[in-house]
């Protein structure tokens, strides 16, 4: 066991010293050099009629920091378009509305952030250039300005906040955003388009990708998975990391989160301390998933909210001031 935390803390040093090489590099690199899909990394891949996905193919943390970490969605209506998620950088946010521009002659009119993290975030400087309307939910605004300073050099908020249901028309398209709970204290949403059966998922799915857990509440995102199962079964789901899926991939993602809960239930019936807890190696069923290095914080983040109890938004809050700064952009 001890010869394993010595492993694991190594892998932690080594996955955190390269996070922060990645945040230290010339901001230029990624902001002023014209991205390219090849360059970020993004395939397309359609949805449905109308409805694609730009899929992010790179490992956390990032050998390039002009690659896409994140998904981004594209909405083509009979009048419109709507944009998710356009990235973590103004040059990538550039290049999903150039994308837009080879598939439809059609106006992009609105933008949505499913979250506050700046890896879907960070591009909203491309959609203010455009002078197009940017929308979020509940205290986006705030988390942005307030957490997001380290990893987004020009933090651009939403400035049409959505709370509740809101229902978005692209002519005779109908395009619905809901919000759930579980991933990032409050500011999760996803959209859906009905005549297709396209659920755009944000965050709130990691698919073969081990979640990122800084500020998520686990028992408040099993309940949303399961929601989701159960109210779009029949959807094509694009993931906010990872390849597109259908309802598996939200019951492999909701399995995952129930297996941390039974790890972190049995240690509190073994006693098992904080240091023992997060030396466990990633389990043989997830060995294939990219994003290896954020296990540690998920098995911290499981131990702290089960194991301790300590679920409540207060002490979420203090876990997550703890996590390095460019850890926090997913």
């Amino acid at each position: 066991m001890k010869q394993l935390q010595q492993w694991i803390l190594g892998l932690l040093l080594v996955t955190l010293t390269a996070v922060g090489l990645i945040a230290l590099q010339p901001r230029a690199t990624a902001q002023n050099v014209p991205a390219t899909l090849a360059s970020a990394g993004l395939t397309v891949e359609e949805l449905g009629e109308g409805v694609y996905g730009l899929i992010a193919s790179v490992d956390f943390p990032p050998t390039d920091a002009g690659m896409a970490i994140c998904n981004g969605g594209i909405v083509i209506g009979s009048d419109g378009v709507l944009v998710v998620d356009p990235f973590q950088t103004e040059a990538l946010g550039d290049l999903l509305f150039e994308t837009v521009s080879t598939l439809t002659d059609l106006p992009v009119k609105y933008v949505v952030n499913t979250h506050y993290h700046a890896d879907h975030t960070g591009g909203n400087p491309a959609a203010a250039s455009r002078q197009l309307p940017i929308f979020g939910r509940g205290p986006i605004r705030e988390f942005m300005l307030s957490r997001n300073g380290e990893s987004d050099p020009n933090i651009t908020p939403p400035e049409v906040i959505i709370i509740g249901a809101w229902d978005l028309w692209l002519g005779e398209r109908q395009v619905q955003i809901r919000e759930f709970e579980g991933h990032s204290g409050g500011t999760d949403v996803i959209v859906y388009v009905p005549d297709t059966n396209a659920l755009i998922a944000g965050d709130l799915l990691f698919n073969d990708r081990i979640p990122y857990m800084g500020d998520s509440n686990i028992r408040a995102w099993q309940a949303t998975m399961a929601n989701l199962i159960v109210d779009y079964s029949a959807a094509l789901v694009l993931p906010g990391h990872g390849p597109v899926t259908d309802v598996t991939g939200l019951e492999r993602f909701k399995t995952y989160l129930a297996d941390l809960v039974d790890l972190a239930e049995g240690w509190k019936s073994a006693g098992t301390s904080q240091e023992e807890a997060i030396a466990i190696a990633v389990p043989e069923k997830y060995s294939g998933y990219l994003f290896q290095a954020l296990y540690p914080g998920n098995l911290e983040a499981a131990y702290n909210q089960i194991t301790l109890g300590q679920d409540d938004a207060a002490s979420i809050q203090q876990y997550l001031a703890t996590q390095p700064e460019a850890v926090k952009a997913l």
